[in-house]
C-alpha cells in the first residue's frame, strides 16, 4: 500500500469515528477541511471515498452529513 493511501485510510478512519460519535454532524466542505487540518487535496480524496462507500452525503445546503440519518 502507497504512503498516499495509508495516510487517506487513517483519515477515513477518524473522520468516521466522529461521524458515528456525533450522529447529527454537519459540515461544509471548508468546516471539514479546517476541523482535521486537511489540505485541499485530502479533503477532496476524503469526502469522496467517504461518498462513494456511501458513507457520507451532500445536502442541498452543501453540508456533508452521515447517509444513514435524516
Amino acid at each position: 500500500m502507497l504512503q498516499a493511501d495509508t495516510h487517506i485510510t487513517d483519515w477515513l478512519q477518524l473522520i468516521r469515528a466522529e461521524y458515528l460519535e456525533i450522529p447529527g454532524l454537519s459540515l461544509t466542505r471548508p468546516q471539514f477541511q479546517r476541523l482535521w487540518c486537511l489540505d485541499h487535496a485530502t479533503t477532496e480524496a476524503v469526502l469522496a471515498a467517504l461518498i462513494d462507500m456511501k458513507f457520507l452525503r451532500r445536502t442541498r445546503h452543501h453540508a456533508y452529513v452521515r447517509s444513514d440519518v435524516a
